[in-house]
């Protein structure tokens, strides 16, 4: 039995050959059905959603939670989760921030220290989950106090406030800002460089998951741990490489957040890690494993991103955006469930 079998036979449903039962069985069509009747809502309900400048709005919001919703899909498809990965956007910003403000590094090569340091922080969370035993989400709960309090307390005692400024005013801060956080100006609505990342990480994420081994070894071991372990699918090395792929996007996010409003606040990022963690299982994502979609998971975020902005525009109390995320989760996980049951030919 290959890798790939077991993919086939103990990760995705088994599906009859119908093809209308085959396209309800893909993860990202509840999100795409979902998209496509909140578009229309707040385009009806609203004058500016869907003109330009309205699109350039909510684009903006889904982008940062889509490259994260996509590289946390990733890592929930395999069979894990990283609760660390909101506080790390910021802590990757922050330690960018102090080293060129305050230590005078050159901003290219503190781009490249944040890099590596989100590296390490994923490759430590997918070494602490795989020797020990223990569940990825007690593992980045502790990471993600430690990064929230780090983030706090180093930057105060360096500069004496909870926040970096003045980033426009450190040398060669022009060179590396339009490749983070640079806009174009399209009908009178402002895109910024944030949704071409998106677009870039989502279908690299989606050719790794459906073209390459890698993506076969994604679903082997979040759907068949043991199965994949008989046949030698390098679990420790998958495992790894997910964690590190969190925290690589973790990084992205925390530079386009850096570079787009020149600033960045200690407590950036914190609670994100929920949101990333809903568009996923909106997307079609199974809280067990095995089982996703990276389109799906964009999918999840652009939903996020529309609301948000489209209860903006209908000038309503943004306080109900919590109830929504809550109910939007809790009938993803059922429709997610009633679709594959029935696309699998279960009668449970």
């Amino acid at each position: 039995m290959t890798t790939t079998d077991i993919v086939t036979i103990a990760t995705r449903p088994r599906l009859e050959r119908q093809p209308i039962r085959r396209l309800l069985a893909r993860p990202e069509m509840g999100a795409l059905v979902a998209a496509l009747a909140v578009m229309i809502f707040f385009s009806v309900y609203t004058q500016n959603f869907m003109t330009l400048a309205g699109a350039g709005v909510w684009l903006e919001s889904a982008s940062t939670f889509g490259i994260m919703a996509v590289a946390v899909a990733l890592l929930m498809i395999g069979g894990e989760f990283d609760l660390s990965a909101g506080v790390l956007t910021g802590f990757t910003a922050l330690v960018v921030g102090v080293l060129t403000t305050h230590y005078g590094l050159n901003i290219w090569v503190a781009v490249l220290v944040s890099l590596a340091l989100a590296l390490s922080v994923g490759a430590l969370n997918g070494i602490l989950v795989m020797k020990t035993g223990l569940p990825s989400f007690i593992i980045t709960l502790g990471t993600f106090f430690v990064l929230a309090g780090i983030d706090l307390a180093v930057t105060k005692l360096i500069t004496g406030q909870v926040a970096i400024q003045g980033m426009t005013k450190v040398p060669f801060y022009d060179s590396i800002q339009p490749l983070f956080g640079s806009s174009v100006q399209i009908g009178g609505g402002t895109f910024y460089v944030s949704v071409l990342w998106w677009f870039l990480v989502t279908a690299a994420a989606t050719w790794i998951l459906l073209r390459t081994r890698a993506g076969n070894w994604i679903f082997a071991v979040g759907g068949a741990l043991n199965s994949s372990r008989q046949v030698g699918v390098p679990i420790i090395k998958t495992k790894l490489g997910l964690f590190m792929t969190t925290a690589g996007a973790a990084w992205l996010v925390g530079m386009i957040s850096l570079f787009r409003t020149s600033t960045v606040q200690a407590n950036t990022g914190v609670g994100q890690e929920f949101i990333y963690i809903i568009c996923a299982v909106v997307g079609g994502c199974l809280m067990t494993g095995g089982f996703g979609s990276a389109i799906g998971a964009a999918l999840g975020a652009l939903i996020y991103g529309m609301v948000f902005q489209g209860i903006t525009f209908a000038q309503w109390d943004t306080n109900w955006l919590r109830t929504f995320l809550g109910a939007m989760l809790l009938l993803a996980v059922f429709l997610n469930h009633w679709v594959r049951l029935r696309a699998g030919g279960s009668k449970k």
